[in-house]
């Protein structure tokens, strides 16, 4: 009985590890710092209880729901990708670390994952319509977003700069979800921020590892489109964007930061997104871009930790 009971929780694990890789989840849990940063941003201090239970579970959904819309659009490119031997599991890359794209794979079926997709879709509709109508409306056209995103992959080069407002959407969302009426020049600054960090520390370099099957696949993308020298220079530009808006979100935002945290946003700037850009067009190399996407994809993660260190600090001198 007992190791009957182990074999089924072990089935459950793995036929549920194949979803979790559908919706990129442990990609998709650093993301989620994304719009956590946005929030504490805006307020300056920590949102009541509720709204972080219901932001946690909507974030968890959105990311989740749209990761796998990505898949799902795009399953017939995806297996066409696999039969050229394209996504290696094995290759030390975050979106790799569990199943890369798994329908096209097999390993899934379309029907599951869009049972799946739509299921949490439907919860992130919720929580947002819970949280602020506005965050649902902006959620919708994330979805929409990304599905134009998938749709252009033979078309144009520009559908980087989709994927641009589709990455800003969930921050967009948190700073309405604390604060119906946001300044618009956090709101703009906050926008800008992710938008050109998605561009340069995200999507190019992703594209990037796949370069060889897309130009195979005829695939407008970036690298391909314009070269190896003219994207790792792109990357380097929006990424030098992004620590100036960086900057700026500091400034607009009603915290008030020391020298020291303008500094530390700055190294954090240089060590995860313009040390590995700079290299990347240094060498052009396809490793370099996986190291460039897998050390940005921390990013928010690490200047959410140093806001959070702020927002700790002014707590404590509060209760003193």
């Amino acid at each position: 009985m007992s190791s009957n009971f182990i074999y089924h929780i072990s089935t459950v694990r793995r036929r549920m590890n194949l979803f979790w890789a559908l919706s990129r989840t442990p990609h998709g849990l650093i993301d989620m710092t994304t719009p956590a940063l946005a929030a504490l941003l805006c307020l300056g201090h920590f949102p009541p209880l509720s709204v972080v239970l219901i932001g946690l579970i909507t974030v968890f959904a959105g990311y989740t729901s749209v990761y796998a819309i990505n898949d799902l659009v795009d399953y017939r490119a995806d297996k066409e990708k696999v039969r050229m031997g394209g996504y290696d599991d094995s290759e030390n890359y975050l979106d790799g670390v569990l199943v890369r794209h798994p329908l096209a794979k097999g390993v899934l079926s379309f029907w599951h994952g869009l049972v799946w997709g739509v299921g949490w879709a439907l919860v992130a509709l919720l929580g947002a319509y819970l949280l602020n109508p506005v965050c649902m409306y902006i959620f919708l056209a994330g979805c929409v977003f990304e599905i134009i995103y998938c749709l252009l992959l033979r078309v144009s080069p520009l559908r980087t700069l989709v994927h641009g407002v589709v990455k800003s959407c969930g921050p967009l969302a948190a700073v309405y979800a604390v604060n119906p009426t946001p300044p618009v020049l956090f709101l703009a600054s906050i926008f800008l921020w992710i938008f050109f960090w998605e561009i340069g520390g995200q999507n190019i370099p992703a594209d990037w590892t796949d370069i060889e099957e897309d130009r195979y696949f005829e695939a407008e993308t970036v690298p391909v489109k314009l070269g190896p020298k003219k994207a790792g220079l792109l990357c380097v530009i929006t990424l030098l964007i992004a620590m100036f808006l960086n900057v700026l979100v500091f400034w607009a935002s009603p915290m008030t930061f020391s020298l020291f945290y303008f500094l530390s946003a700055l190294g954090i700037n240089f060590y995860m997104l313009q040390w590995p850009s700079l290299s990347l067009a240094k060498t052009l190399k396809r490793e370099k871009a996986m190291a460039l996407f897998n050390r940005a994809s921390y990013y928010p993660m690490a200047i959410f930790g140093l806001v959070l260190i702020r927002i700790l600090e002014q707590s404590i001198r509060l209760h003193l």
